[in-house]
């Protein structure tokens, strides 16, 4: 089986003051079917810089970039858009949920873009609520949620499609150190359980040491 994630030679250059600043220098990954990797890394070593080359939400990259067997570099933005809705799942540190919109409702929505019938997203949007220990808030709107359980609600969100690939930037960073292992290990039993792959950014070693894998960015450069 092919892997989800190939990356070869990526490399990011950013121009600041007149100077080049190469974030990305030859970055070379492979993330098999169903394995949760660590990108580990301080703050400022370019591992958002990364997360956003693989979910193709920025361009300016050199390298090639193969999402389940597909080159996806050079897609248009419609490709891109495809490629980002129908295989992949994101979770940033902030939850970003719609304010407006119930816990359940959130969940839904990305299934209604894709056009689920609306009977079958409630379905999902609560078994993966209910997965998450949330089965008694899925009409709370963010506001009425602790920041856990806004977190549950994203990672919710990030699942409700049934992406091949999960992609996650610091998603307890926001959280207490207690709430962050709670919501972390939830977080990796849904992963797991639905057989995603997952690229999760931290600078956290000891939460990056429960995923299946580390691989460190220094300098531009991975490493095991």
């Amino acid at each position: 089986m092919n892997d989800i994630v190939d990356i070869q030679g990526l490399r990011r250059t950013f121009t600041q003051g007149g100077q080049s600043i190469e974030v990305l220098r030859g970055v070379d990954l492979r993330i098999a079917p169903g394995e949760i990797v660590a990108l580990l890394g301080p703050s400022g070593s370019g591992k958002s810089t990364m997360l956003q080359a693989v979910g193709l939400l920025e361009g300016g990259f050199e390298g090639v970039i193969r999402i389940a067997g597909e080159d996806v570099a050079q897609l248009d933005n419609e490709g891109r858009t495809r490629v980002r809705r129908d295989r992949m799942g994101f979770v940033y540190q902030f939850h970003h949920l719609l304010p407006d919109f119930s816990a359940i409702e959130n969940v839904m929505l990305p299934q209604l873009v894709r056009d689920v019938r609306a009977e079958e997203a409630q379905h999902r949007a609560t078994h993966l609520l209910s997965a998450l220990g949330l089965h008694h808030r899925l009409t709370h709107r963010p506001s009425q949620l602790s920041g856990g359980e806004q977190q549950r609600v994203a990672v919710a969100r990030a699942l409700a499609n049934q992406p091949q690939l999960v992609l996650a930037d610091e998603p307890t960073g926001n959280l207490d150190e207690a709430t962050a292992d709670i919501v972390l290990a939830e977080f990796l039993g849904l992963v797991r359980g639905e057989g995603a792959a997952a690229l999760v950014a931290t600078h956290n070693e000891r939460l990056a040491g429960k995923m299946d894998r580390i691989v460190r960015l220094h300098e531009g450069r991975l490493s095991a």
